[in-house]
């Protein structure tokens, strides 16, 4: 059975382990193997996960039996009243499995319990599996935003939303 638990600040070597073993396959076609290296080592280093979970983003990491298969990182009022889904991975293998509509659940129960209107989140324009993951979960393709994130990388990507 997988359950959705809430990451504590010793679990986030699980996302970053999750992480680096799902960027490869998920951005392999999409982007240069250096810069998932630049992103992977960048976005999640443990300091830096640390700080956003000061700075009050929550980590909820799917878990079957014990093994970690996925994970989510979501800010509250990142605009107010909208919940920002920052991170949703699940490894290649446990795909198909149900867990990215979990974390999805999950996450629209906090933002409902914090009184917040609609989920945002990022999605690369090329990455079209989980463009039609989000669109069958009901998210709206909003705009399009490129992002510059240092040594001549930009994040090429589609702004969804799903009103709740």
């Amino acid at each position: 059975m997988i359950n959705i638990i809430p990451a504590k600040s010793e679990d986030l070597i699980h996302v970053q382990s999750i992480a680096h073993r799902t960027w490869p396959d998920t951005f392999g076609a999409i982007l240069s193997p250096a810069q998932i290296d630049y992103m992977l080592n960048w976005f999640y280093d443990i300091n830096h996960l640390k700080e956003q979970i000061g700075q009050g983003h929550i980590f909820l990491l799917a878990n079957e039996g014990g093994e970690k298969l996925g994970f989510t990182g979501i800010e509250i009022n990142n605009v107010p009243g909208k919940t920002k889904i920052h991170k949703i991975y699940i490894l290649p293998t446990a795909q198909g499995k149900g867990i990215g509509k979990k974390l999805i659940q999950a996450i629209k129960a906090i933002a409902l319990e914090n009184e917040q209107t609609s989920l945002l989140l990022n999605v690369n324009k090329y990455n079209t599996g989980a463009i039609e993951f989000y669109e069958y979960l009901g998210f709206v393709n909003i705009k399009e935003e490129v992002i510059d994130i240092g040594s001549g990388y930009v994040m090429d990507d589609y702004v969804f939303e799903l009103k709740l």
